[in-house]
Parts: C-alpha cells; sequence; structure tokens
C-alpha cells in the first residue's frame, strides 16, 4: 500500500478497518481516490500543509470538473466521490474541520448499462451445441434447457433435487433469494428434454451413489456453479456464438425474449423472482431498443 498522504488519512483507514471491517483491497481503493484529490489540490491551488484538511468545496468542484475534461467514467467519478464523502464525514464527526466539503456534491448521473443477451438463434445455437449421444451431453442439454425456459440463477439450477420438479403439471419449485420460492413452467422442450435426461442419462453419472441432486456431477454431488459456468463458455466456443455467454446471459435471453413476446413485465417479475418491479424493468429497456432497431430497419422513414 503507498504511503498515506498525512496522518489524518492513517487514521481515516484506520477506522474503515476496525469500525466498518473494510477489507485491504477496498481501503486501498479509498486511499488511491483521497491521494488523487490531494495531488490535484497540490498541482492546483495554492494550499500548503495538510492539503486535505484546508479544501473548500469550490476545490472540490473544479476537481470534478477536471475529471470530466480528462475524460473520466461517471461510474469512477461517483465511487471517487464516495470515498471523499466517507474521509470528510469521518473528519467532521472527529471534529477536524468546521464542515464537511461533499455535503453539497451530487453524484454524477448514469445510464444503466443493459444487461447482455442473446438473439433467440443464438440460444437455439447454444442448446443444440451439447453432444446427446453421451450422458453428460445429454445432461448439459437439459441444464441448458431448463436455465433458458425458466430464467434461473445458476445457484437455483444447480442446487435442483429431484423433489423441486414435478414434470405431470411441467412446473420445478425453485427456493430463490431469501428462501423465497416461487413455481416456474418449464415448457414442452424443456420438459421432454429433462424427462430424456431421468431416463437415460442421470443413473449413469450417479454410478450407483445415492443423491437427489437432479444434476449430479462427480460421484452424485451436486455441480458447482463454477463447472458449469465452463460447461457453458464450451459450448458458446462449439456454437460459434461471437458473444460471450454465461448463466446469467441466459437468464437475460429468458427475461428478454418474453417481453419481446407480449409477456406481461409483472408476470416476468414473478418467474424470475424479483421482489422489485423496477429491478425486472431493465429488461423493457432491451425490448424497446431492439424495436427501435426494426423500425429503423424497415419502415419507410425510419
Amino acid at each position: 500500500m503507498p504511503t498515506p498522504a498525512s496522518p489524518e488519512t492513517q487514521e481515516f483507514l484506520q477506522h474503515l478497518w476496525l469500525e466498518r471491517g473494510l477489507s485491504k483491497n477496498t481501503r486501498e481503493a479509498y486511499q488511491r481516490d483521497l491521494l488523487l484529490f490531494s495531488e490535484w489540490l497540490q498541482e492546483h491551488t495554492q494550499h500548503t500543509g495538510n492539503r486535505l484538511l484546508t479544501a473548500s468545496e469550490d476545490d472540490l468542484r473544479l476537481f470534478l470538473g477536471w475529471r470530466y475534461e480528462q475524460g473520466y467514467h461517471p461510474r469512477s467519478t461517483a465511487r471517487q466521490i464516495s470515498s471523499l464523502r466517507a474521509f470528510y464525514r469521518y473528519l467532521l464527526q472527529s471534529e477536524q474541520i468546521p464542515a464537511d466539503i461533499t455535503a453539497n456534491i451530487e453524484m454524477p448521473r448514469q445510464g444503466k448499462a443493459l444487461p447482455k443477451t442473446l438473439s433467440e438463434d443464438d440460444v437455439d445455437s447454444l442448446l443444440s451445441s451439447p453432444d446427446t449421444n453421451t450422458a453428460i451431453g445429454l445432461r448439459d442439454r437439459a441444464m441448458l434447457e431448463i436455465l433458458y425456459a425458466c430464467g434461473l440463477r445458476i445457484s437455483e439450477l444447480v442446487n435442483l433435487n429431484m423433489d423441486n420438479i414435478n414434470l405431470r403439471q411441467g412446473v420445478i419449485r425453485i427456493i430463490g433469494k431469501g428462501r423465497k420460492e416461487r413455481l416456474v413452467p418449464m415448457g414442452q422442450s424443456a420438459i421432454e428434454w429433462l424427462e430424456q435426461y431421468i431416463k437415460q442419462a442421470r443413473g449413469d453419472l450417479l454410478n450407483e451413489h445415492e443423491s437427489r441432486t437432479l444434476f449430479p456431477g462427480r460421484q452424485g454431488r451436486p455441480m458447482t456453479r463454477q463447472t458449469f459456468w465452463h460447461r457453458i463458455k464450451h459450448y458458446n466456443t462449439v456454437a460459434g456464438i461471437n458473444t460471450e455467454v454465461s448463466p446469467h446471459v441466459l437468464r437475460h435471453a429468458f427475461a428478454t425474449h418474453l417481453l419481446n413476446n407480449g409477456a406481461d413485465l409483472r408476470v416476468v417479475q414473478l418467474l424470475l423472482g424479483h421482489s422489485d418491479l423496477s429491478t425486472t424493468q431493465i429488461y423493457t429497456h432491451i425490448a424497446n431498443h431492439r424495436l427501435s432497431e426494426l423500425h429503423r430497419e424497415h419502415h419507410p422513414r425510419g
């Protein structure tokens, strides 16, 4: 870790560790942000001595303007402000400064980053890539079908047990975040592949081990999230898809394709297991973006 800019910085970093239990990496990030502001003050102002203690709100606004001119990303600037805000609140509480110079500073606006997704053709290519003549390939095909058909989180998928599925009714019982349960329909294609996998491949993978795990890895144990992520990465290459695919990308594709085909937003919210509708609304931006592309492509005045 670089030498702190001042004794007050050292005390603040110690406070982050003792009172808030922040990790070494996080403390180093705070220190880098404080050091950058201190170096800027040295170069662009007349402050002497402990520059961080004598900086003003005007200094901070000029510093943020400089960051903008230098092309810093709004997300990086927001983190910088967050670090300075924590530091100056600490100094105010410990009575080392008369006022908090960050009190009137607003966070920069950040546009929501749209999650990566796949086209329906890309999904078809990915789902078709496992070699279903092998037990592992049949298992992986069933897992990919369920992941996409039900919009599951990767942790929800690998933790499924035989008790969670009802093939007759065509639903899966999911235990999601906060131990909340939800029932999700599988769809005919996923049901057929799951039935084929259970009949033809699951017993071979268990290799006489007793387990209720739906998708076992070695010796009947549940597959880890990392293992399945690597399986998807492999099939991404086999399918020749340019976009890097992860389990979460398939979850995004599930939601986006539902909305593109007319599904109600609240239905998608329930299927995804989101407690807040605003979390689901990000997918409407993807759907609207796709509609805009189609309009530009096909409308005479697009």
